[in-house]
């Protein structure tokens, strides 16, 4: 308990035994050196003037402010004889060490003389590969972040451990993006340039970007086997792909059908249910399309009814619909059985009003609900997923009356050539005048949207080639519930269930030239009328020679010419395939055989049925193997108001700018460097300088990486990113950094480091009580990187350095270093301490890899020691002989009454008396023994004593305490 009464007379005490008495006098002895070196310190460091203490801030701010030039020549070894620098500079920290480590070959996987995996295990980690598309953002950073942490961690585990790093293609995407630029810069079209001339304009944005994208997961610290880095469109994955389809093809998997499919008109090719986004309506709302004029707005939300005229008859049946626009392509009208309202329309027709053809009224009892609107429902089974299944149920004739841009093709009447949203209100208008028009009003709808241009999506009926995913989702699916693959957080395992439970097949054409080429090939059969939109005159082939030998054995006798599908691949299709395509599959190489199957797929939740499930899927069809044992989906960075990223909203992130801090200007520039619409780099402006409105701090690459790991524990979705929280990690680097120093500084030049960790059993209360706390650190953070929980890895590290060592033991052992300090004492502090920086860095290198190695390679070594890097040195394991919860305890109490001592200063600072502050110790003699180290921890006291009370306390526990009342006289320096 504390008692912060202010005393002025010295408290009575009992009296003392011969020893107490000798010891008491030797401690006042001390004492009295102690307060006479104070007053000297004091003396000589009289307060200067403001003025000076101005000029000392502007010039170490200018030092600081000032460009770092790294000398070191690209990948030799930094100099570590030059002298530390007085603050820590992230730009001067992390210059040198990535091209020394990739030169000397330490990200290589590390195998054993007869060339396998060691024997402590084996650790592989594909990269999910950034799309070419430009530059990496903050998501990518906490993915790398991520993975990389477990990466080093392993690695210092000493296990074989292989990073593999790549890119993907990207085919909707990148083709988007060059195109735009393409129409920016010179008002041409891909058409205008031709396919071949338009591929090698994307080629020229692969290797601009690719090189960038290199460049940036170095610098985020990425330790990656470059050797081996892969992209999707390299021969050895092309291959991989070819071999794909066409096994998949021949085995009936992959078949050619006309279904509907996500169309969508901006970019003008289809889209799995994956890449579509549904935008969710209250009710009537005007939205801007991609494609039209930008001050054209289009009304949805709105459920508009009209009449179809019943065929020879005055009678009118009214309809409603969300997309009048479609009624062109009308087949028939759907009333209920049961309803008593329409069983005199059974089998009769109603007259379409613009093209005079006739529409059947069926009926059909799964379609149509009675309660709903009119109980009558238009039939259009070309442009609707649920009409498409009425249409094959009834053979009801599919019209498609759009052309591939949007505009109206020649099924639509006096409306062919318009496009379909000016459709929508011309058959509005052209109702009302026929008097069919009944009436508008708002109804909730979901809108589909493209997620890569936002474009409305148009379901259309088209020839693709698909997937029958059946067989394959379960198989996912049962390795899941068998426990072979595990899945986390657990929501997401919860997802991949249903998901996959209610999989449909998969459309993998795309109407794109960047990509994989479909290896299918049309069989044109001289003087016959084919149909290419079914399966029966198509052939697959590795080779076009490999094509025409199935054609001959399929179609003997006939004379044939091969075309083959324009299309190409679906990204995913590739992507599917990449933790084996990387290693050399369909050959069976010895990288195959040594890294495959992987560890552990690590990515965002949000494409965990985009990419992951169809890894698993493909790679149990293609290898028989499971392609990884553990998916671990990381959260969703979202700005510090939880909006997600998008450029729009200028809140994207460049990890590079937090690494080397960016002015607002230069943030407001970048803008221009992409395809921002002009209005959209207004909006991204005013965002950014709400966000940021000084730009953003240097932060550099540990602190980034270290905050991003910060926020990830193993069950996170969503990661609201405060730049404040990097801006402190930041400072923490720079607590490590001058912890450090002063260390290294007290150690001195000629301290050489005990041969091993194992302890003397010469060490202090403080010593055994630091390594009790280090142990302790070891255990929680190799726990919670096994359970992936990153926050609490960061936490238990960040802890041990700030809280522990830096604010406690560094700071308890200064007198060990005074002049007439005792040399055993200070040589044990030392060893000790040693033992702790040595340990430290190791724990927080996989979060900090460059401070870690700029600081550890400062240390000296212990005999034997011949590790030349952090990266391959021994992560920390637990040390029995380190547990010691009794010196934890005893020192708590010591540091509980510093705690109450500081508090007490905060209070009464202004007051010159005396104040006492009285803890419970079970043994007293630990303040008198230590009174020195107090006084350095408390800080800000002139003066400490320990004063023993007359009186004992009652037995608590059966251990006799003794109050003592550490008598603090104020004086302030």
């Amino acid at each position: 308990m504390a008692d912060s009464t202010p005393v002025t007379e010295q408290s009575t005490s009992a009296p003392k035994s011969k020893n107490a008495e000798k010891n008491e006098a030797k401690r006042k002895e001390k004492m009295a050196k102690f307060l006479a070196k104070q007053e000297k310190l004091k003396a000589a460091t009289t307060t200067s003037s403001e003025g000076s203490k101005k000029e000392k801030a502007k010039t170490k701010k200018a030092l600081e402010s000032q460009e770092y030039v790294e000398n070191t020549p690209e990948g030799e070894k930094k100099d570590m004889s030059r002298p530390m620098a007085t603050a820590y500079n992230p730009r001067a920290v992390e210059s040198a060490w990535y091209a020394w480590w990739e030169k000397e070959g330490y990200f290589k996987p590390e195998l054993t003389a007869d060339g396998k995996p060691k024997s402590a295990g084996l650790f592989v980690v594909p990269i999910p590969p950034p799309n070419v598309t430009g530059s990496l953002h903050i998501g990518h950073g906490l993915t790398i972040a991520i993975q990389d942490s477990l990466v080093r961690w392993n690695r210092m585990l000493g296990k074989t451990v292989l990073y593999n790093p790549g890119v993907d293609h990207a085919g909707i995407s990148t083709q988007s993006v060059v195109e735009k630029k393409l129409w920016i810069e010179s008002k041409k079209t891909r058409h205008d340039l031709g396919r071949e001339e338009f591929i090698e304009e994307i080629w020229k944005w692969k290797n601009l970007y690719g090189h960038k994208i290199t460049v940036q997961l170095k610098r985020l610290g990425g330790s990656y086997d470059w050797n081996r880095s892969a992209f999707t469109l390299d021969e050895k994955l092309s291959k991989a792909v070819i071999e794909t389809f066409c096994r998949l093809q021949e085995e009936g998997i992959i078949y050619r059908a006309t279904r509907l499919i996500n169309w969508c008109v901006r970019l003008n090719t289809a889209l799995s249910n994956l890449e579509v986004e549904n935008k969710e309506l209250s009710g009537r709302t005007f939205l801007s399309v991609p494609g039209y004029s930008a001050d054209e707005k289009f009304e949805f939300g709105v459920l508009t009814s009209f009449a179809y005229p019943v065929e020879d008859s005055d009678e009118k049946l009214v309809i409603a619909t969300t997309r009048p626009e479609t009624m062109l392509g009308d087949t028939a009208i759907a009333v209920h059985p049961q309803d008593p309202r329409y069983k005199h329309l059974h089998g009769k027709y109603v007259v379409h009003p613009f093209n005079g053809r006739r529409l059947p009224i069926i009926t059909d009892d799964v379609f149509v609900d009675m309660e709903f609107g009119t109980g009558a429902v238009k039939v259009t089974p070309a442009h609707d997923f649920n009409d498409y299944e009425v249409g094959k149920r009834h053979n009801l004739e599919f019209i498609n009356i759009l052309n591939d841009d949007g505009t109206v093709n020649e099924n639509g009447a006096q409306f062919e050539g318009m496009k379909r949203f000016h459709v929508r209100r011309a058959i509005i208008d052209a109702l009302k005048e026929k008097g069919l028009y009944v009436e508008s009003k708002a109804n909730p709808m979901t809108v589909p949207c493209c997620a890569k241009s936002g474009d409305i999506i148009e379901p259309l009926l088209k020839p693709q080639w698909w997937v029958n995913c059946s067989s394959m989702a379960s198989e996912a699916i049962k390795v899941v519930r068998d426990g072979k693959l595990r899945i986390r957080p657990s929501t997401s395992e919860g997802d991949w269930f249903r998901w996959l439970e209610n999989i449909r097949d998969w459309c993998i054409s795309r109407q794109l030239w960047w990509g994989h080429r479909i290896p299918a090939y049309f069989v044109n059969i001289e003087g016959m009328q084919q149909d290419q939109s079914v399966d029966t005159y198509w052939v697959s082939g590795r080779t076009l020679e490999e094509a025409a030998q199935k054609a001959k054995k399929k179609f003997p006798d006939v004379q044939f010419t091969l075309e083959q599908d324009p299309d190409v691949l679906d990204t995913w299709f590739s992507s599917g395939l990449w933790p084996f395509s990387i290693f050399g599959w369909p050959e069976q190489t010895n990288d195959l055989s040594l890294f495959y199957p992987t560890s552990l797929l690590e990515t965002g939740w949000d494409i965990l049925f985009f990419w992951v499930a169809r890894m698993v899927m493909l790679g149990i069809k293609l290898t028989g193997q499971i392609p990884f044992s553990e998916v671990f989906c990381h959260a969703m960075i979202r700005d510090a108001h939880g909006r997600k990223m998008s450029k729009s909203l200028g809140n994207v992130i460049d990890p590079v700018d937090v690494m080397e801090g960016i002015s607002l200007e230069r943030l407001h520039a970048k803008l221009y460097e992409g395809n921002l619409d002009p209005r959209e780099i207004e909006k991204a402006k005013t965002g950014q300088k709400a966000d940021y409105p000084n730009g953003i701090p240097e932060c550099g690459t540990d602190a980034l990486r270290f905050t991003l790991c910060s926020y990830s524990t193993n069950e996170a979705r969503d990661i609201n990113l405060d730049i404040s929280l990097l801006e402190s990690n930041r400072r923490f680097c720079n607590k490590l950094w001058n912890a450090t120093r002063f260390a290294l500084m007290k150690l001195g030049d000629d301290f050489k480091p005990q041969a091993t960790f194992q302890k003397t059993g010469r060490e202090s209360l403080a010593e055994r009580w630091i390594l009790h706390k280090l142990n302790v650190a070891v255990i929680e953070t190799n726990q919670a990187l096994h359970e992936r929980n990153f926050k609490e890895a960061t936490r238990v590290v960040q802890a041990f350095w700030r809280d522990s060592l830096c604010d406690v033991y560094i700071e308890w052992i200064k007198p060990f270093f005074s002049a007439d300090a005792d040399l055993e004492h200070q040589r044990s502090a030392q060893d000790t301490l040693y033992t702790c920086l040595e340990a430290g860095l190791k724990l927080l290198h996989p979060f900090m890899p460059f401070v870690t190695e700029e600081l550890y390679q400062r240390l000296p070594r212990r005999l034997g020691d011949n590790i030349p890097t952090i990266v391959k040195s021994q992560y920390p394991l637990e040390q029995s002989e380190y547990d010691d919860p009794k010196a934890d305890n005893e020192f708590e109490v010591i540091l509980s009454a510093c705690t109450t001592a500081r508090g007490l200063i905060d209070k009464y600072k202004k007051q010159t008396n005396p104040i006492k502050n009285t803890e419970k110790a079970s043994n007293p003699t630990i303040f008198n023994t230590y009174t020195e180290n107090i006084h350095s921890l408390i800080k800000g006291a002139k003066s400490v004593q320990v004063i023993p009370k007359a009186q004992s306390l009652p037995v608590v526990n059966e251990t006799r305490e003794t109050t003592l009342e550490i008598k603090i006289s104020i004086g302030f320096n």
